[in-house]
C-alpha cells in the first residue's frame, strides 16, 4: 500500500501573495526582537564595572553552574568581581543566589566556599538557596531578604535581563557584566537570552510569585549590622 505523499506548503505565486509573505516575516522577527530591544531601552546607562561600581551596601552574585562541585568558569568570574568589590570597600555583603533543588547540587554553598577562600568573611556572605531563575532570585532578594538597594553581577549577555527583573521586582540596581572569552557558552548563553527576553518582559508585566517564596529571612540585615 502507497501512504500519501505529506502535504508541503506551498509559497505564494503571485507577487502580491509574495509581498504579503515577506511583511509577515518581518513583522515576526520585528515581535520576537522587541523583549530584546526593551531590555536594552530600560538598563540604558545602568552598567557598570569593578572599578566604577556605586558603593552598595549588598551585591547579588547569580548562580552560574557547578563543575565537578566546584563554581563553573563563568560563575568563578562572577565571584571574582563580587570579591574584588567586597575588598575595595564597594560593597558590605554578598548574596549568592542559586539552584539547590537536588541533594546532590548546592550552587550557594559552592559560592560561599569560593567566596571564602577569595578572602571574603563568612558572616558577610548570604545564602539565597532558592534562587531558581534570574526573576524568583530578584523577587526573593526584595520580599524575602529585604534588599531595596544592590549591584547586580553576571556575564555581560545576562547582565541587562537581571536588571531590568530586579527593577522590576522593587530593587534599585546597578550591573556589573562580566567580560568572558567569546567561546561556544558565550554564543550560546547570547542566544538564549533572545528567548529569555520574551519570558522576562512576561515576568515584569505579570509579577508571578518564584517557585518557592517561603518565609522572610535576616541574613542580609544582620550581615550588615556586624561589625566589618
Amino acid at each position: 500500500m502507497r501512504l500519501p505523499e505529506p502535504h508541503r506548503p506551498r509559497l505564494p505565486r503571485t507577487r502580491t501573495g509574495q509581498r504579503r509573505l515577506v511583511q509577515a516575516v518581518m513583522a515576526a522577527c520585528v515581535l520576537a526582537l522587541l523583549p530584546a530591544t526593551w531590555l536594552y531601552v530600560s538598563t540604558d546607562g545602568l552598567l557598570r564595572t569593578t572599578a566604577n561600581a556605586p558603593r552598595t551596601e549588598v551585591a547579588v552574585v547569580f548562580g552560574a553552574g557547578l563543575w565537578d562541585g566546584e563554581p563553573s568558569p563563568y560563575l568563578a568570574h562572577r565571584l571574582d568581581a563580587a570579591a574584588t568589590l567586597y575588598r575595595e570597600g564597594r560593597v558590605r555583603v554578598v548574596l549568592v543566589t542559586g539552584d539547590n533543588s537536588r541533594e546532590d547540587y548546592d550552587e550557594p554553598d559552592a559560592m560561599r566556599a569560593y567566596l571564602r577562600r577569595h578572602g571574603v568573611p563568612d558572616g558577610r556572605i548570604v545564602s539565597d538557596y532558592a534562587g531558581f531563575d534570574t526573576w524568583d532570585s530578584c523577587v526573593r532578594a526584595k520580599k524575602i531578604f529585604g534588599v531595596d538597594e544592590a549591584v547586580l553581577i553576571s556575564q555581560d549577555f545576562h547582565i541587562r535581563r537581571a536588571l531590568a527583573l530586579c527593577r522590576a521586582a522593587g530593587v534599585t540596581s546597578y550591573g556589573v557584566g562580566v567580560d568572558d572569552k567569546h567561546d561556544v557558552t558565550w554564543y550560546y548563553g547570547g542566544s538564549r537570552e533572545i528567548l529569555a527576553a520574551g519570558k522576562a518582559v512576561l515576568d515584569a508585566v505579570f509579577e508571578p510569585d518564584p517557585r518557592f517564596l517561603g518565609p522572610k529571612e535576616t541574613g542580609v540585615s544582620r550581615a550588615l549590622a556586624s561589625g566589618r
